[in-house]
């Protein structure tokens, strides 16, 4: 479980290819890895994965072919900035909304505009998710906990702060760029609670 409050960005340092599945080599950036093990899991850019293996500020971590095809780690090369977050522990505040690291499906960037210190973003999700887009809701992109501020059909608006838009990697994006998507997990469950057994 996690919180969508961002530690670090860290950086891709290798893919390799494991049969179907990948290999991911990350440098953790500022991540404290003194307290993470094997078998711990760490969200990289909002996808839960198991670390296999740690190496001084690097860790390792297996990417199955099912994650591979609902995210954007697909995607990933060498050198692409990540956002990382380890897992909540209890007595660890939570600052942002619960978050699984589950990623339901892959959104896309329309647009950005600068308000005042902050950045308004809108965002385009796939039309099953865009049920559970509610105005005021909590919405997890790239592993970032954010506030839905306006959802109309599968298009959703959300707001970054300045401190957002500097310790994440969403202050980089721009319009086209793919994003994993985490809606909130108190409506998948709304909705599974209201369908007949």
């Amino acid at each position: 479980m996690f919180t969508g409050i961002v530690e670090s960005i860290g950086e891709i340092a290798a893919v390799t290819a494991r049969g179907g599945d990948r290999e991911l080599r990350v440098v953790a950036g500022g991540m404290d890895l003194a307290v993470v093990k094997p078998g711990d899991s760490i969200a990289v850019a909002g996808v839960c994965l198991t670390v296999t293996h740690l190496d001084g500020q690097e860790f390792r971590v297996d990417v199955s072919g099912e994650t591979l095809s609902c995210t954007t780690l697909a995607d990933f090369a060498p050198g692409r900035t990540v956002n990382l977050e380890s897992a909540l522990r209890a007595g660890d505040p939570l600052g942002g909304h619960m978050v699984s690291g589950h990623v339901d499906g892959i959104g896309r960037l329309l647009e950005r505009r600068v308000d005042g210190r902050s950045g308004r973003f809108g965002f385009e999700a796939p039309a099953l998710l865009a049920r559970y887009i509610a105005r005021k809701g909590s919405i997890c992109i790239d592993g970032v906990s954010l506030t839905v501020n306006e959802a109309d059909g599968v298009r959703f608006g959300v707001n970054l702060v300045p401190h957002t838009l500097a310790v994440t990697t969403l202050g980089s994006l721009q319009p086209g760029a793919a994003v994993n998507l985490e809606v909130d997990m108190v409506a998948r469950y709304l909705e599974r609670l209201s369908q007949p057994a």
